[in-house]
């Protein structure tokens, strides 16, 4: 699973509006599949697990990061990428609909998956503080897809105290490490969409 961490984590930082699409689009067409089995990282592809060839795992946080940048970029779609933006996103939302409860505990299982996954950032970086800022880049897409999963979970009006309390604890682990403000971390065609109160993550690091 590191290569696909990894490879998302370039994709942010040299983002490419058709690459986004075609993964958003490969992760809709496997949603409704994916909600049928119980693993947390599914395929967009038809190739295991994991994802298939440059298509990273399925996940449906992974799928919200997509649909709602790309959708807050519409500006810079041609009318067809607009299109089978339009086509991806109606189709998640019928999966949606139609599997509202399985989609919804697997929202809250992916949430907390991830912050938890970030524990093992924290420990790393008290272990060796200096290696912390070359260990983070990892911890800014998982933080980014809770967050994007917290907003869709109060938009289908389900409970998100847990999760909410434990990403605030996460985020003081996390400001502690991360101390230091900077530029945007990832491509700047990208800054709009994360405004750095909501994601304030995004603009911070650990020092060096």
């Amino acid at each position: 699973m590191a290569y696909q961490q990894n490879r998302q984590i370039t994709m942010s930082e040299h983002y490419s509006v058709d690459q986004d699409l075609k993964e958003a689009e490969a992760m809709a067409g496997g949603l409704e599949r994916y909600l049928e089995g119980s693993q947390l990282y599914g395929s967009a592809g038809g190739g295991g697990i994991f994802g298939s060839g440059s298509l990273p795992a399925l996940t449906i946080g992974a799928l919200l990061l997509r649909l709602r940048r790309l959708e807050a970029l519409r500006g810079r779609l041609t009318d067809a990428q607009q299109s089978r933006l339009d086509a991806a996103a109606e189709l998640h939302a019928r999966v949606r609909r139609e599997h509202r409860v399985r989609y919804t505990d697997r929202l809250r299982y992916e949430a907390n998956s991830r912050l938890d996954a970030m524990r093992t950032f924290f420990q790393e970086a008290a272990e060796k503080p200096t290696a912390a800022f070359s260990i983070y880049r990892p911890e800014l897409l998982r933080r980014t897809i809770v967050q994007e999963i917290l907003s869709a979970l109060a938009a289908l009006e389900a409970e998100t105290d847990d999760i909410a309390t434990k990403a605030r604890r996460i985020d003081a682990q996390l400001r502690g490490v991360a101390s230091q403000p900077c530029p945007f971390l990832w491509d700047a065609v990208l800054e709009p969409v994360y405004p750095r109160e909501a994601f304030w993550w995004l603009y911070h690091k650990p020092r060096e």
